[in-house]
């Protein structure tokens, strides 16, 4: 379903937000790795944010999702003294791994392979089909 413009304007202020929070805190690097805030959505009662974390090599990015979401009360709490006067309730917070880049790694090394099968196979002669 598509977001309507509230919900693309608040999932926006909450990505800056946390963004901003996540580095004040020191979450942004991590056991020498990168956590970032890849996309923010809000349902559209406003009331639930779903977070996507991107993480670019950290050893144990579960983990380390794991702590960020014990402490997901305070991301919150941090989150509404810095919106509070924006947003009448402060969305619950629910954070998720962001997948994307690993599938795009994945579809890449697919299509070199495929692009390394097909310089390996011998050039069809006249009469055969490819």
């Amino acid at each position: 379903m598509e977001e309507n413009k509230r919900q693309k304007q608040v999932g926006k202020l909450v990505m800056e937000e946390l963004s901003d929070i996540f580095q004040r805190e020191g979450m942004n690097i991590v056991d020498g790795g990168m956590v970032s805030i890849s996309k923010v959505m809000v349902t559209p009662d406003l009331l639930e944010g779903r977070v996507y974390l991107s993480f670019y090599q950290v050893k144990e990015p579960m983990a380390l999702l794991h702590k960020i979401k014990e402490r997901g009360w305070e991301w919150r709490k941090l989150l509404g003294q810095r919106i509070k006067n924006q947003l009448r309730r402060v969305p619950e917070l629910t954070f998720y791994t962001d997948d994307t880049l690993d599938h795009v790694f994945k579809m890449d090394q697919l299509f070199k392979k495929i692009n390394e099968e097909r310089e390996a196979r011998p050039p069809a002669t006249e009469g055969e089909e490819a």
